[in-house]
């Protein structure tokens, strides 16, 4: 397999990107490009999500560990009890059971690479009790009200 790279459209040969869950109390304004999906003996998914000015992915978190490289642009990422900045060329791994999201809070686009099993759990999402645990850390508190 080959897919050549569009710079200006930040998209690859052969892939479409789509929306994924434009839903404002989870996503805002994320697309999705699945580049590998398991093959032979290698079984993982590799994607690219890009999150526009003022977006953010889901707050989840789930069993499977997967790993991020960010490679587009700058924002915030929140990982277990800690906020990140981060920009282009940062690699974090995501642990099993972390809560985790990312925000494009810079005024410019986010984009990074994600590594997951092709087998895996579905995410979980916050409940109220979850979400008043999690805004006992000020820096947590901050990056949930968009103040990071």
């Amino acid at each position: 397999m080959f897919r050549k790279f569009d710079g200006a459209a930040y998209r690859w040969d052969g892939v479409e990107p789509h929306v994924y869950k434009e839903d404002s109390s989870v996503f805002r304004s994320v697309t999705k490009q699945v580049l590998f999906e398991r093959e032979g003996d290698l079984p993982v998914q590799f994607r690219y999500f890009q999150v526009e000015p003022g977006g953010w992915s889901s707050l989840e978190r789930h069993g499977h560990m997967h790993m991020v490289v960010i490679f587009r642009g700058r924002g915030h990422a929140l990982i277990g009890g800690e906020v990140r900045e981060v920009a282009e060329g940062d690699m974090m791994t995501i642990p099993s059971w972390a809560w985790h999201q990312f925000r494009a809070d810079r005024g410019e686009p986010l984009g990074f690479f994600c590594l997951v099993n092709a087998d895996r759990d579905a995410p979980s999402y916050p409940t109220e009790a979850d979400l008043e645990e999690m805004r006992r850390a000020p820096a947590v508190a901050a990056f949930l009200d968009g103040k990071a």
